[in-house]
């Protein structure tokens, strides 16, 4: 009797197992449905779509970047007319030329919070298009990448794209701004992966992961880089073992040019900026290794036609920044300074020579890119900076240093902004935001206010500042506010 006992829970056990893991599958599936809504539509696989929640499983050690969406048909695109493509703004150079008509002065209780919204923890910042905004987060209880569109006029979530990839908090964990153009949204994730989709409907196009196809290494806090659409194509810097910079097609995933990687040049965490010298566009890449650029058009785009080892600091988290006539502006934190470079072409030779140097303490920046606004250079000095450290400095392209904005005006690793005419927001660390006057004449505070009571952390998000909305963001939630008014004149595109 005994021994037909053991026999049957033996039998018995199998079954158990199963049907405990089938019951624990369900329950992890409902626990993904319910974080939509009830007007959620989970789209089945189709050559104009995407695919449903089982296909964000990642198999074979490989991540499946068609990964899974959902919708809810209930949410419209707003109807703000503002456009920010990516990273910095129209000219990607921080200078928001669609920026509206700004109050110069705000309430007792700060400017209008018109919406405020969760996100994963991290300092990524939407791009703003056709009345949404996209904006590549982190959902760290689904384990994954998760591309999401929202009504920009109310924040509400129309869409989002979700991949799994398993990616664990390293002072935050996404940091990069979408790109939209040529119809299409493309993103870089933390761990290096590149996707793109169809900018209205969220349809899934072609992705890439860098370090399968380039032998990218992941930076040392992931992936900073945000992307660049130049008309159709997506241009990125994998800086892997043979490619340094490749441009792809956002309609085939086809593509368009790859520069060589001449030497080994890393992918640190500045982004791909756009220089005009002697007439032609260039690709300009802050690599760990070196500065280098790359024809932007003609027959020989993607080609390189300089590399620069002048500046090469171990940590690089600003971006060039492109002055006028081939005058190019370096900086990075950790004691580097900065550096003034001049690109040029002699007997059909490019060359690139260093102007001067700055010092850490008289014009650097260690996370934010600088605003070159007005034929003046604008940025934070780091935490090294010596006894004017934080505070917000103005320089001339010749290297004269006019003014630093005083103890009582500091800044931390905080994004700035500005409006032509020399109208800047500032934010801090903690969240307080500050707006000031600023030019050749020097710096002066018009209104500041604690937007998170002071108790913000990490806001280190670049801003965007379209149509008299602001949006921020600290480590956790993203803001829009109302700073002024929409322009009266509709806009060429």
């Amino acid at each position: 009797m005994a021994n037909r006992i053991k026999q049957r829970v033996a039998q018995a056990l199998p079954l158990a197992a199963t049907v405990a893991a089938a019951v624990l599958a369900g329950c992890v599936v409902a626990e993904w449905l319910s974080v939509a809504s009830d007007a959620s539509d989970i789209r089945a696989a189709a050559e104009t779509g995407s695919l449903a929640e089982s296909a964000s499983a990642a198999t074979a050690g490989e991540t499946d970047l068609v990964g899974c969406f959902r919708s809810d048909p209930t949410v419209p695109p707003g109807e703000t007319a503002g456009f920010w493509p990516g990273f910095r703004g129209t000219a990607r150079d921080n200078v928001a030329y669609d920026g509206g008509v700004p109050d110069e002065s705000w309430p007792e209780g700060g400017p209008e919070i018109l919406w405020s919204i969760a996100l994963g923890d991290g300092h990524a910042m939407p791009a703003l298009f056709g009345g949404c905004l996209y904006l590549l987060d982190y959902d760290e209880a689904r384990g994954g990448d998760c591309l999401r569109c929202f009504n920009a006029d109310t924040g509400a979530e129309r869409w989002e794209h979700l991949y799994a990839v398993k990616t664990k908090r390293n002072h935050g964990i996404s940091r990069t701004v979408a790109a939209v153009g040529g119809g299409a949204v493309v993103t870089l994730g933390p761990q290096c992966h590149v996707l793109c989709l169809d900018a209205s409907t969220g349809a899934y196009r072609w992705g890439i992961d860098l370090v399968k196809r380039y032998g990218t290494k992941v930076p040392l806090w992931y992936a900073g880089q945000c992307p660049l659409v130049d008309g159709d194509v997506a241009v990125l810097a994998p800086a892997g073992n043979q490619t340094f910079l490749c441009g792809i097609d956002v309609k085939t995933g086809e593509s368009v040019f790859e520069t060589p990687n001449p030497g080994g040049l890393l992918m640190s965490h500045s982004s791909v900026m756009v220089l005009k010298a002697e007439g032609l566009r260039q690709y300009v890449y802050a690599a760990l290794g070196g500065i280098v650029g790359v024809a932007a058009e003609g027959p020989e785009r993607g080609r390189m036609l300089w590399r620069t080892e002048v500046f090469t600091p171990s940590v690089v988290a600003p971006s060039p920044v492109p002055l006028e006539d081939g005058l190019l502006f370096m900086t990075a934190g950790y004691g580097s300074g900065g550096v003034m470079l001049k690109v040029s072409c002699v007997g059909g030779e490019w060359q690139v020579e260093s102007l001067f140097t700055t010092d850490r303490r008289f014009f650097a920046s260690e996370q934010q890119t600088p605003v070159f606004m007005d034929g003046l250079l604008y940025s934070v000095l780091p935490s090294d900076g010596g006894g004017e450290r934080r505070q917000l400095v103005c320089m001339t392209p010749e290297g004269e240093r006019l003014w630093a904005s005083g103890n009582d005006d500091t800044f931390g690793l905080g994004p700035y902004l500005a409006l032509p005419g020399g109208l800047m927001y500032l934010l801090d660390d903690a969240g307080t935001l500050t707006m000031a006057r600023v030019g050749r004449q020097g710096f002066t505070r018009l209104a500041r206010h604690a937007l998170m009571d002071g108790s913000g952390r990490d806001a280190w998000g670049p801003m965007l500042l379209s149509d008299g909305r602001l949006y921020l963001r600290d480590s956790e939630r993203l803001y829009c506010l109302k700073i002024g008014q929409a322009a009266a004149a509709p806009r060429k595109r």
